[in-house]
């Protein structure tokens, strides 16, 4: 290898997998809302399921918050999740 090949990049993580691994999910309040996001998990975790959602409502009712507990097996499975979660019109926040 010369001194101008660079080596791959690897990706670092601290998260073992695979895990259980809860992702805050916000956006307003719509009747929608969570199923939405079940349906959007659900395209990288098909077995995933509404009694894995904790809900919260903010204090004027205008926003929700879903904490969803996801089950991965790898980043690039996480990173897809994320990724799907962001994109999606309803959401407003996803940590």
């Amino acid at each position: 290898m010369t001194k101008f090949e660079q080596l791959p990049e690897i990706e670092e993580t601290l998260i073992e997998f695979p895990t259980n691994f809860p992702i805050k999910v916000m956006g307003e309040t719509h009747d929608d809302f969570a199923s939405e996001i079940t349906r959007t998990i659900q395209l990288h975790w098909p077995d995933f399921d509404t009694h894995l959602i904790e809900m919260r409502g903010s204090s004027n009712g205008k926003y929700l918050s879903l904490t969803c507990l996801v089950y991965v097996t790898s980043k690039p499975q996480l990173d897809d999740i994320y990724r799907s979660l962001t994109a999606h019109p309803m959401v407003k926040v996803v940590l």
